[in-house]
C-alpha cells in the first residue's frame, strides 16, 4: 500500500558521459531498431488515482522514476574500469546467475578485462581479510547458473567499516563495485557511497536487491522468491499427504520470511492444500475461543486432518524476546516451527484427542536451490541493467522492477521501510479465501 509522502528519486552521477557507448543501437524511436535509454525516459512512481471535483480520474502520485538500460555516452572507458563484484547475506537462489549475468555483460557488452570476485561478501573487503579476490571472466562463470549459492561464498557483517572497505577499493583501484544483497548489504552500500562521496571519488557503487523474504520496499520482487515458492510448494503437498493418510494428522511446514509472509502467502496459493497460513503481519493468539488452537481443533474433528504454514517470523510475540543478534543486527528469532509444534501437541492431549504431528523446517533446502527459469530470466536482465547502470557513471542505485519496467532507485530510499504482506490487500483477500482461515485469530474484547 503506498502512501502520499513525497519521494525524491534523484540518482546521483559520477560526471558527464562523454564516451560513445560500445555498445551499438539505434538513436531513433519506431525503426524496429533496438535502442537506447535516454535519462529524460521516466515512469511515474503510483499508478493509483484520485477522483477530482469534475469526476476524473488525477494521479496519486507525481514522481518519475528514470528507466534502466545502456545509455548512448558512458562516463568509464571501459579499458581503465576495474569492476569488483560481491555477494552478502544469506544465499538465495539466482545469486550465480546474477554473477554470470554482470560478468558477461561487463566482458561481450563493453570491453572490460578487470572483473574481480569478492569472497564473502563486505569482510573480503577489509584491511585484514585471508580470502583473496577472484579473477572473473566468462569462462570461469560459464555454467555457475546451474549451482545453487554463490561461487563467491556470501557472509553477514563488515559493511560498517567503510573507511576499511573504501581504503581497499582505492589500493586496488576498483571504480565499480556491484553489491548483491539485501537490506543490511543496501544500507552497507549506501554508507561506502557517502564515503566515496566525502573523499570526492569516481567510484560507482550499485546494488541489486537480494531478499528471498522480498521485504524491499518499492520493487515488485526480488530475485530468488519464485523459486522459493516452487521449491516449497512439494514440501506442502507432501505434508498434506502425509496429513490426509494419518489419523487426525497435522502437517506443520516453516518457510522463510523474517518480517514479511511473501513465500508462505504465495505457497498458499500455488498449493491449495494449506489450511492456515501464519504470518509476522498477521498477529494470532494460542489459547482462546478465538485463538489458532481452537480452530484447529475444529478444522481436526471437522475434516480429520489439516495443514499449517508459518514464516519463521510469525508469533515471535509469543515466544521470550530474543536478544542474540547475527552479524547484521538482525534479531536471532525462536524457531517458531518447534514451539507451534509443542504448542500443538500439549494442546491436543490436554484435549484427549489423538493428533500425528508431522514438522518440516525446508528453509536451507530451499535457499539453496539453483533458480527457476523465472529467476533465471530475471537475474539476467538485472545484472545486465547493473552493469549500464554503472558504465553511465550512475551510483547510489539499485536495479528493482516497477510496473513491469527495470528503473533505477536510490538507494537511500529503498531501505528506507521494509515491504510487508498488505492485510487489507488483494494478495492476502486470496490467501484468507485459499484457506478459509478466520480474518484474525486474536480474542478481542468487545465488552
Amino acid at each position: 500500500m503506498m502512501s502520499n509522502e513525497t519521494m525524491d528519486f534523484t540518482i546521483p552521477s559520477l560526471g558527464e558521459t562523454k564516451i560513445a557507448n560500445p555498445i551499438l543501437m539505434s538513436t531513433t524511436q519506431n525503426d524496429g531498431q533496438a535502442a537506447y535509454v535516454s535519462d529524460d525516459d521516466h515512469i511515474l512512481f503510483g499508478i493509483d488515482t484520485d477522483i477530482d471535483e469534475s469526476g476524473h480520474p488525477i494521479p496519486r502520485h507525481e514522481e518519475t522514476l528514470e528507466l534502466a538500460g545502456p545509455r548512448e555516452k558512458i562516463y568509464f572507458n571501459p579499458p581503465h574500469v576495474h569492476a569488483a563484484i560481491c555477494t552478502c547475506g544469506g544465499i538465495c537462489p539466482g545469486l550465480n546467475n546474477v554473477i554470470r549475468a554482470v560478468v558477461r555483460c561487463f566482458w561481450y557488452r563493453y570491453g572490460v578485462r578487470r572483473i574481480s570476485g569478492i569472497q564473502f561478501g563486505y569482510q573480503g573487503l577489509l584491511e585484514n581479510s585471508p580470502w583473496p579476490v577472484i579473477p572473473l571472466d566468462p569462462d570461469l562463470v560459464d555454467d555457475i547458473q546451474e549451482k545453487g549459492g554463490t561461487i563467491l561464498g556470501s557472509a553477514r557483517g563488515g559493511g560498517k567499516q567503510v573507511d576499511e572497505i573504501v581504503d581497499s577499493l582505492m589500493k586496488m583501484n576498483i571504480n565499480i563495485l556491484v553489491t548483491i544483497g539485501g537490506d543490511g548489504t543496501l544500507r552497507g552500500a549506501y554508507d561506502i557511497y557517502e564515503e566515496i562521496k566525502r573523499r570526492g571519488l569516481k567510484i560507482s557503487v550499485i546494488g541489486i536487491p537480494k531478499t528471498i523474504d522480498n521485504d524491499l520496499s518499492l520493487i515488485q520482487s526480488s530475485f530468488g522468491v519464485d523459486t522459493a515458492v516452487q521449491m516449497a510448494v512439494p514440501v506442502v503437498r507432501g505434508a498434506h499427504v502425509e496429513a490426509r493418510n494419518s489419523i487426525h494428522g497435522i502437517g506443520l511446514v516453516k518457510v522463510m520470511g523474517r518480517e514479511s509472509g511473501f513465500i508462505a502467502a504465495n505457497t498458499s496459493l500455488a498449493q491449495s492444500d494449506v489450511n492456515f497460513c501464519l504470518i509476522p503481519e498477521n498477529p494470532f493468539d494460542l489459547e482462546g475461543p478465538n485463538g489458532f488452537l481452537e480452530h484447529l481443533r475444529r478444522r481436526i474433528l471437522d475434516r480429520g486432518h489439516a495443514v499449517v504454514l508459518v514464516s519463521e517470523g510469525a508469533g515471535q510475540d509469543l515466544l521470550p524476546k530474543s536478544t542474540e543478534t547475527d552479524a547484521s543486527g538482525n534479531i536471532k528469532f525462536h524457531d517458531i516451527g518447534i514451539f507451534l509444534k509443542d504448542q500443538i501437541t500439549a494442546y491436543f492431549k490436554k484435549e484427549g484427542i489423538e493428533v500425528n504431528v508431522k514438522y518440516i523446517d525446508p528453509s536451507y533446502i530451499i535457499r539453496s536451490a539453483p533458480a527457476d527459469s523465472y529467476d533465471s530470466i530475471y537475474c539476467a536482465r538485472l545484472g545486465a541493467h547493473a552493469v549500464h547502470a554503472a558504465m553511465a557513471g550512475k551510483t547510489q542505485l539499485l536495479i528493482g522492477q516497477l510496473h513491469n519496467r527495470f528503473v533505477h532507485l536510490p538507494i537511500k530510499v529503498a531501505v528506507s521501510k521494509r515491504n510487508h504482506v498488505d492485510l487489507e490487500g488483494a494478495l492476502w483477500r486470496d490467501v484468507l479465501e485459499n484457506t478459509r482461515q478466520p480474518n484474525s485469530m486474536k480474542n478481542y474484547d468487545f465488552g
